[in-house]
């Protein structure tokens, strides 16, 4: 008999575990997939039938997330629990211009992050944080390139006029050279806006962890060393 307070094996937590190891590896293929097609849709100039394709491609690979999210809320015992505290993946089926950001989960995922610790462990929060404000400009310029284009006197007309104009409004610059018309390309600055100043924010306060830890190392020594540690020598 299971000792008291001893939890018993979830038979809904282990398929749902199952489900998402099956399901890991398609969902990030179908993230880049996604990317890779509203890329190309969004910045070459092509014909009827690729567009007919490409529009597949994004459908199927949009299909995929809402139809794993209801498999994982059916398998999970607790469903609206597992909801609320899931709250990206539902983010994720809501907004499918934010599935490419499933791509940093590698990263998230790897070595690095699993078995580093204090300065190394800093090092890589930087470089994924870093990796997720590349890919948010990259994805908000195409999204506002693909708002703006359905406006006769907007101003954003061309990709390199998109990337530009993400950068300056994720660092939070903001010339204003250019500028969204559109109902849609404003929502999408706002959201760059504030996802500017919570990536700067999280960077500032990596780096002042990091600050703080060598000074407070930097004391310690010097404390050792006036009490005659050999060790510090």
């Amino acid at each position: 008999m299971a000792a008291t307070g001893e939890r018993q094996a979830d038979p809904g937590g282990e398929r749902l575990a199952r489900w998402q190891q099956v399901v890991d590896v398609p969902l990030d293929v179908a993230a880049l997939v996604f990317l890779i097609a509203y890329s190309w849709k969004v910045i070459a100039q092509v014909d009827t039938f690729t567009d007919l394709w490409l529009g597949v491609l994004i459908l199927v690979s949009w299909a995929l997330f809402p139809l794993s999210y209801l498999v994982e809320v059916m398998l999970a015992n607790r469903h609206w629990y597992w909801v609320q505290r899931h709250p990206f993946e539902l983010l994720v089926v809501l907004v499918p211009l934010l599935r490419p950001l499933r791509l940093l989960r590698v990263v998230a995922k790897s070595r690095v992050f699993a078995h580093s610790a204090g300065t190394a462990f800093r090092a890589a929060v930087l470089v994924y944080l870093s990796g997720a404000a590349v890919l948010v400009t990259y994805i908000a310029a195409l999204a506002v390139l693909d708002a703006e284009s359905s406006d006769p006197d907007a101003n954003i007309t061309s990709f390199g006029d998109a990337i530009w104009w993400s950068f300056v409004t994720i660092t939070t610059v903001g010339y204003g050279d250019f500028t969204p018309l559109t109902l849609r390309g404003r929502v999408i600055a706002c959201v760059l806006m504030l996802g500017g100043v919570a990536v700067l924010g999280l960077v500032t306060a990596t780096l002042s962890s990091w600050i703080v830890q060598r000074v407070d190392a930097l004391e310690k020594k010097r404390d050792r060393q006036a009490a005659g540690d050999p060790a510090d020598e």
